[in-house]
């Protein structure tokens, strides 16, 4: 496997634990802002360092030059390749986002600290292929959002009934595809396990209470940020792809796509702004798994590009939402409070980026959603219309929140409520990336569909080589077989005689 020519990927993955400890000698909460804005920003530059790096090699994946985690964990664990090389700098993007347009007034609430920490913990797993670190990260992914909870006062117990069933179904499915016999086809139990613990951590109906729970208990960035990256679509590509048998993705296309077309029905008839984001949210990551469970290039490729396109748009219609409460507070959907008048950049915002989650043309969903669609209608017909559907009900859903919000009356404030300079960055960036990716989309299908073709190509050769080795196996003749040749040998030689 071909190196990076400097050590990208290990720098960007290592630069929010020293903002971790630089924060410790800190002495109040604007200084640790200021921390965790600079070394997110550092990382964010490392990451975008190691996708252009790893471009310029043209080849499906690359790891770190010297690389400081294979004496501990074994060669090619941490790599860099054409699936998760734009999830790695996006996620960081959105971490470095979330704490720059955080104003003063929320700075003592939201934890700088763990946001790091969290920062480190999301990008060692989308950089990681190992299994056993992978799950072993997603169980620390976990940590910080527990520790917000207690620390806000807050009950952790749905959350962590959730997280806990989901390490156990997960770490006790791969100990059994560990366990067994690798030229035989896994059990049933093992991928029912893993199935089932992708579907919980992904937030699918009805195991998506923690979702709901979490917005409602936690800052809305903490809970922007542990959700949007969609690991369970991650782990998803790494564990169950690779050994599940088609029936299991069915199980899981059919999941998501019930959870896209419920939480897009229930985000239509919300009337409180956080439940009403999450189940937006929920929608739209179903969407995702729709199309990685598709199986066919086409819907492969489209997932991918969903996938980006969903966490630009998500990200910043959660940033912008989040703006909007640190001014006013939480919004009921019960009223019409005519913000417009107020914060007119925030409001067309909000409305880009929700229409950008729909895939609307011209923005960087419209491709993806599209490529769902038909890869989706290719295998199945019913599950292109439930997908139009899906997309429809939020469309509707964003539209009446826009409304609700921004129109309707005129809000009287005696106060400035016009977006900060800090808003305006990241306004500015995610409204460029957002429309670019619409305009010229090429760039990032291309890439989705050569990452698609790989993720299918190991895909099948996981599966030809245990059909392989199950034919060669069977081919073998067992003692049974062969004895009664000898017997006959001997019975041969005694005639003669």
């Amino acid at each position: 496997m071909l190196e990076l020519h400097l050590p990208w990927l290990e720098l960007a993955i290592l630069t929010p634990l020293v903002g971790v400890v630089v924060s410790l000698f800190n002495k109040n909460a604007e200084q640790t802002r200021l921390v965790a804005i600079v070394f997110s920003g550092l990382s964010l530059a490392m990451g975008i360092g190691a996708w252009e790096d790893f471009n310029t090699l043209k080849v499906f994946e690359a790891h770190d030059r010297w690389d400081l985690v294979e004496p501990l964990f074994g060669p090619d664990v941490v790599v860099i390749d054409e699936f998760n090389a734009p999830l790695l700098a996006l996620t960081s993007l959105m971490f470095f986002l979330t704490p720059l347009a955080t104003l003063r007034t929320k700075i003592k609430r939201f934890p700088f600290r763990m946001n790091l920490i969290s920062q480190f913990l999301m990008l060692s797993t989308l950089a990681c292929r190992g299994p056993w670190i992978i799950i072993s990260l997603m169980g620390l992914q976990t940590l910080p959002i527990v520790w917000e909870l207690r620390t806000r006062g807050k009950s952790s117990r749905g959350f962590v009934i959730h997280m806990g069933l989901f390490l156990v179904l997960l770490i006790g499915g791969w100990s059994m595809i560990d366990l067994e016999d690798p030229s035989h086809e896994h059990s049933i139990a093992a991928i029912m396990l893993l199935t089932l613990a992708i579907l919980i951590r992904s937030g699918c109906a009805p195991m998506h209470c923690w979702m709901t729970d979490l917005f409602e208990k936690a800052s809305l960035g903490s809970s922007l940020l542990f959700v949007s990256p969609m690991i369970g679509a991650y782990a998803a590509v790494r564990l169950l792809l690779p050994v599940a048998p088609d029936w299991a993705m069915r199980i899981v296309a059919l999941a998501s796509l019930f959870t896209a077309v419920y939480s897009a029905g229930m985000a239509l008839v919300q009337t409180e702004s956080r439940r009403f984001f999450c189940y937006l949210i929920l929608s739209n990551a179903s969407l995702v798994l729709v199309g990685l469970e598709v199986v066919t290039p086409i819907g492969l490729t489209g997932a991918l590009s969903t996938w980006i396109a969903v966490c630009l748009s998500l990200s910043g219609f959660g940033l912008t939402l989040r703006a909007i409460e640190s001014r006013v507070g939480r919004l009921s959907l019960n009223d019409y409070h005519g913000l417009y008048s107020q914060m007119p950049l925030l409001a067309t915002f909000f409305l880009l980026t929700g229409v950008a989650t729909v895939g609307f043309p011209g923005t960087v969903g419209f491709a993806g959603i599209e490529l769902i669609v038909e890869g989706a209608v290719e295998v199945y017909p019913y599950v292109g219309m439930a997908v139009v559907i899906a997309t429809a009900l939020n469309g509707i859903a964003i539209m009446r929140v826009y409304f609700r919000l921004f129109t309707g009356t005129i809000y009287q404030s005696s106060f400035c409520m016009e977006a900060r300079w800090p808003e305006r960055v990241g306004i500015l960036v995610l409204s460029a990336l957002i429309i670019g990716g619409g305009i010229w989309p090429q760039p990032g299908v291309k890439s989705r569909f050569h990452a698609a073709k790989e993720i299918m190509s190991r895909r099948e050769t996981h599966t030809q080589a245990e059909t392989d080795k199950h034919a060669t196996l069977s081919a073998i003749p067992d003692d049974d077989m062969i004895a009664p040749t000898k017997r006959e040998q001997a019975s041969h030689t005694l005639t003669v005689e």
